[in-house]
This record gives C-alpha cells, structure tokens and sequence, in this order.
C-alpha cells in the first residue's frame, strides 16, 4: 500500500503540476478576454431593460427586445417577477431551469452603478421622466429659444454644448463657469431655458409640496428646487426626502422591479470557454504523457501485486473437495488475503465435514424410531406379538420421540431461515423458573436428583414466555439427564445492569474442556454410544443457542469433570 500509494501520489502531483501550468497559460488570455466580452454584454443588456423599464409602466411588450438583445450577445435573457413568476424570456424558458440566483434586479428607480458607471448617485435612472415628458409643441419652443441662446454664446464649438435630455427638455452645458457668468452678464436668456413649462408646473409643485412635507415632519426648512431638481439648501436629510419623493412620484410611470436572468443558451450562469485546436492539442499531449507514466508505473507495482492474487485464484478454481491453501509469503494486506483463504478453505472444509456428519446424524435418528415402530407393527402382523396396551405404549413413545426429532429441526431450520417467530411480552423472571422447575420436577425425583431454584429480587424481562421456557427446560433436562442420584440442579436468576442472568448449574459428570467448543453443534453428545435414552436428540442445545440469540441475548457453558457444569444465559431487560 505504501509503495503503490507513493507511486500514485506522485503520478498526481506531477499531473496537477503540468495540466495547471499548461492551463493557466493557454486559457488566461482567452478567458480574459471572453470575460470582457461578458461583462460588456452584460452592460448592455441591463441599460437597454432599464431604459425599457424607465419608459414604461409595464413590461407587456418587452419580449422583442430581449429576443433582438439575445441575438446580438448569444445570451438566453429571462425576466421575472420578484417571486420568480415568469415575466418574459428570449427563448421558452421554466422556473425550475433557472439559476438560484439572478443576474441583476432591474429596476429604473434603484439602478446598479456596477452596471451602469455613469448612473445617477441617487439610483434613479435619468430616463425614468414620468410626468415630466413635455408635449411636441414645448420641445420645439424650448428647442427654439436653445437655439436662440447657442447663437448668443457664440454657436457650437465656443465652450457651449446643447445636449437633448430623456423628457425632451433641451439643456446647455457651458465648458467652465466664467462662461456662465459672461453670458448672464450679456444677457443671452440661458436662466430662461430652466424655466419650468406647463406640462412641468403641476408635478413640480406637488414634488415641492411632498419634499416640505418630509422635511417638516424632521422638522427642518422647507427648500425649493426646479427642472433640474437641484435644492437650493443642500444636505444628507433634504436629499433623502427629495429622492423618496421622485421614486412615489415616478413609480406609476415606470415598470415594476423585475429579476433579471442572463445564462447560456443551454441555461447554465457559468460561460463556457473554448480553447484553439493548437491549445487543445497541447493539453492532449500533456495528458497523454502523463497517461503514458501512469500506465507504465501501474503495470510495474501491478504485477507485483498480481502474482500472490494469482495463485489465490487458482486455488479457488480448484475442486472443493481438494479444499486448497496458498502460502502466506508476505505480511501486507496481500498476506492478510492469503491468510484469510486459508482460514475460509479450513471452515468450508470443517462445514463441509459436519454437514456430511448431520446428513448421517439425521438419518440415524429418524431411522431408529422407525425402525422399532417398523419391527412392532411387523411382529403384529405376522401374529408373533400381541397388539396389547404395553405395545402401544411402546409405539407412541417411539412416535413422540420421532415428533420431538422432526419439531426441533423444523425450529432450527426456521431460526437458519430467519423466520422463527418471537412474541415478546413483560415476564417475571421468578414466574419463569418456577414453571420450568415444576414441569420438570417429577422426572427429578424419579432420577434422584434434587431440583431447586432461587432468584434475586424479582427481575423481569420483555421475551417469548413460550421460547424462553424451552430454552431454561432444554438446559434443565440436560442436567436431570446427566447428573447421578443424590446430585443437584440449581435455577438462578439475577439482574446485572441492563441484563438478565439465569443460570442452571448441576453437579453432573461435566464435560471434558475440550468438548466444550462442540457443545451447541447439532447432534453432537458428550456420550459417544449415541443412545437417545441417555444423550437425547443432540439438538437441545443448538435450539438453545438459536432461541437465546433470537432474543438478543447469549449463552456460555462453564464445566468442570466430575464436578459439574454451568450454562449462563444473558438476556436484555
């Protein structure tokens, strides 16, 4: 891992190294430049909105214009309303296909000066002229009398220019302020051109009287301004009030403030840059260099890793009856792998081999009752035995015996299956060994063996009453069975944080410490004459194991030879 870590990390560093070099080389210029052409369309695309919005009071005819706006920037252009409504778009467009965030907020009363630099300081687009529009018949009155005042001051090109304003109102720029006063002095009429007309004096005045008002309220002085909306006393409050009376004036005259959308035509807020053939063949080389080390270093620590992980998979190609192992030759993850195999060849062949031993196991167990119901029933029918009370008895025993066999495998098969059903309820530990040791209290006496039980406090628990009682009755039988007259079983119980312990401990023969790992396998007995009136099905115990864990719990067995042994349930609360 080292090594092959090594080797890719400075695969990637010399990768990242020269793809960013080559990158920042080639693209700079291009994305430079690709850039300005952006911010250039951009700009353009907000003033001609909000000289769109400006001169109008809604956008109901706006779509030409963004359609003529995309054609000239290749931009997909998208207007909505301020909660994303569609207004209009140059190309069919959804909400959803939008980006989170808009291009700009198009707005003629509060415009962006990132976007428009020679913007009015206030916000307010000098286009938006609302009732200030004059007539055709003041244009050319005014229009007349700048001509007039141009002539007197000499004509264009004398330090006077005659610029046409957005409400048709015609206005004269003078090159310094010397000029201003020479030509008051000689009487040219240039105050008369900043005279208020008819369509002009109405909204003047109400604009005067809102500013006042304003300014009243903050209790300061009244002022009073013109056309030019100039104040005679200037200041931060006054200005205010100037300014948020323009927009409540303007505002029925101009286009609600609307999102604006400028992506891609595939809709995406990022541009796309495309590099020269030159450039991209550039970078191809680069990247196929890099490839061509890359390919060369792997195939060098590849092999090495392959070798060992080919002779794992011979192995497991092979028969499995041959049940193979590979050498461990390395102490790496590759070793590791190998040691794994080695231990799964040895389990599957362990399994392989109980398997083989369960298959005759059962045989023999079912064969056994059968057999003895078969040779009963035979012995009838040929006249030799007499179909009396005893013989029947003898014949349900034997069928009982078969039906505990064919019930404790259909439990194990459902528990392997996963579908072993648990109904758990609130018990008293106390009420459950109680139960077990009365249900098992006459085959004690009948074996000699004296059967007690004792709990700690009065624990309880949520399980299958029905589940639990064969799991502490399967260990109680066990030890019935296996201790010799005089000896004891013992029942115990007792709560030891969130478990339960019970505990059935007996003063039987025990087990030998080497036996104790096989105790919970399937038809395994600690006799080996395989008789089922002293050693039982040899399922008891793997039911015990499967049921305890279907309730989250654990069993263990502790033994001593000739002293005893000690099954240990633990059970959560």
């Amino acid at each position: 891992m080292v090594r092959l870590l090594v080797a890719s990390v400075l695969i990637a560093v010399c990768a990242v190294a020269a793809t960013a070099w080559l990158a920042a080389r080639t693209t700079s210029s291009a994305i430079q430049q690709e850039q300005g052409q952006l911010l250039s369309s951009d700009a353009e695309i907000y003033d001609t909105l909000v000289g769109y919005a400006a001169a109008h009071p809604d956008w109901d005819g706006v779509g030409p214009t963004l359609r003529r706006l995309a054609e000239r920037t290749g931009r997909r252009i998208t207007l909505t309303t301020q909660n994303r409504r569609p207004i209009a778009a140059s190309t069919a467009v959804t909400v959803a296909s939008l980006p989170a965030r808009a291009s700009a907020v198009v707005d003629p009363l509060h415009t962006d000066p990132a976007l428009l630099p020679g913007a009015e300081t206030n916000g307010i687009d000098p286009r938006a002229v609302g009732p200030y529009r004059l007539t055709t018949a003041e244009r050319e009155a005014l229009s007349g009398l700048a001509d007039e005042i141009l002539a007197c001051l000499g004509g264009p090109g004398r330090g006077a220019t005659l610029v046409q304003g957005p409400s048709g109102r015609p206005t004269i720029k003078l090159a310094d302020s010397a000029l201003d006063g020479a030509a008051g002095n000689r009487g040219c009429g240039l105050a008369a051109l900043a005279t208020a007309v008819p369509t002009e004096r109405e909204p003047l005045i109400r604009l005067n009287a809102t500013v006042n008002d304003c300014l009243r309220r903050r209790h300061l002085d009244t002022v009073k301004f013109g056309v030019d909306f100039i104040l005679s006393r200037s200041g931060p409050p006054a200005q205010s009030c100037l300014d948020t009376a323009r927009r409540d004036q303007l505002t029925p005259y101009v286009a609600p403030a609307a999102l604006l959308f400028v992506t891609t035509p595939t809709g995406s807020a990022a541009p796309v840059f495309h590099l020269s053939s030159a450039n991209t063949a550039r970078i191809a080389g680069v990247a196929g260099l890099v490839l061509l080390v890359t390919v060369a270093v792997t195939v060098v620590v590849g092999i090495r890793l392959v070798r060992p992980l080919r002779a794992l998979a011979d192995a497991a190609r092979r028969p499995v009856q041959e049940h193979q192992r590979v050498p461990v030759t390395t102490n790496d993850e590759i070793g590791y792998l190998a040691a794994a195999f080695n231990d799964l060849s040895q389990r599957r062949e362990r399994m392989e081999d109980q398997r083989k031993a369960m298959v005759s196991d059962v045989a023999h167990e079912l064969r056994t009752p059968l057999s003895a119901i078969r040779s009963w029933l035979e012995a009838v029918q040929d006249g030799v035995a007499t179909s009396d009370q005893a013989l029947i008895d003898s014949l349900l025993e034997e069928a009982l015996l078969l039906q505990h066999i064919v019930d404790d495998l259909q439990d194990l098969a459902e528990a392997d299956a996963g579908q072993l059903r648990i109904h758990p309820e609130p018990l008293r530990v106390r009420d459950l060994l109680d139960h077990v040791a009365t249900a098992h209290q006459g085959r004690a006496e009948t074996a000699g063996v004296a059967l007690t039980t004792r709990t700690d406090g009065d624990p309880e628990l949520c399980g299958d009453p029905v589940r639990l009682r064969q799991v502490v009755g399967n260990l109680v039988s066990n030890a019935v069975r296996h201790t010799p007259p005089g000896g004891s079983v013992a029942l115990r119980a007792r709560r030891a944080g969130d478990q339960v312990t019970i505990e059935v401990a007996d003063t039987g023969t025990g087990i030998p410490a080497e036996d104790l790992p096989r105790v919970f396998d399937r038809f395994w007995r600690a006799e080996k004459s395989r008789s089922r009136r002293t050693g039982g099905s040899g399922l008891g115990l793997a039911i015990v194991r499967r049921l305890t864990e279907a309730h989250g719990g654990t069993v263990t067995v502790t033994s001593t030879v000739g002293a005893g042994t000690v099954f240990t349930i633990r059970l959560p609360t």
